[in-house]
């Protein structure tokens, strides 16, 4: 099962910088733990300086990354504050069917009211919910209902 990890990255800040990514391997440690076989597709892995590309570069890694966030068979979308590239990865696998799970206290947020199946507060709502799972696709299962 292959599965996208969509988050905030830039957020609203001005300049280069990056919030703290440490969500990022909370959930893919978490997920690995659980099922090693998994493939969890990471941006920030794909793409560590991204932040440095050009205009046409960064144009590039956008759409192949809202592309890629549609071949997986999950998206996971930490959102803890509004994220222009995580409402398009969202979005697009919303209209490709695949599940979208968010880790959200936004829930009266129009975005992730529409295209998530599943909305979680925080990530300890989140891995409470994955260590119930037994299997992967559980995920899934649990997201659509």
């Amino acid at each position: 099962m292959r599965v996208f990890l969509a988050g905030v990255m830039q957020a609203s800040l001005h300049g280069k910088g990056i919030v703290d990514q440490g969500y990022r391997n909370a959930i893919g440690d978490a997920l690995m733990a659980k099922w090693p076989d998994m493939d969890v597709v990471d941006p920030l892995i794909l793409h560590p300086n991204s932040v440095e590309y050009d205009d046409e570069v960064a144009r590039e890694t956008l759409f192949a990354l809202i592309v890629l966030a549609t071949t997986c068979d999950l998206v996971i979308a930490y959102v803890p504050q509004a994220s222009m590239g995580t409402a398009l990865e969202m979005n697009a696998a919303y209209q490709a069917g695949i599940p979208v799970i968010a880790i959200s206290p936004l829930r009266e947020n129009w975005v992730i009211r529409a295209v998530s199946n599943r909305v979680f507060p925080n990530l300890e709502a989140f891995m409470a919910f994955l260590s119930a799972m037994d299997h992967p696709h559980d995920l899934i299962d649990r997201a659509q209902r």
